[in-house]
């Protein structure tokens, strides 16, 4: 059994992708080790599925 926690980010965190980090996103949620991540400032915008590793 694992103690550590299965995800590194939470709801309504900031984060930003790897392959363009000046861009802002917040974590919408968390399923199945895929973050949904919308763009705070352009709310009509499609969100972005991202894995762990493609966020710092």
């Amino acid at each position: 059994m694992r103690d550590e926690k299965e995800n590194k980010y939470v709801a309504g965190d900031t984060v930003y992708a790897k392959v363009n980090p000046e861009v802002k996103l917040v974590v919408r949620r968390y399923i199945h080790r895929i973050y949904y991540c919308q763009f705070p400032n352009e709310l009509g915008r499609k969100e972005l599925a991202l894995f762990e590793r493609e966020l710092v």
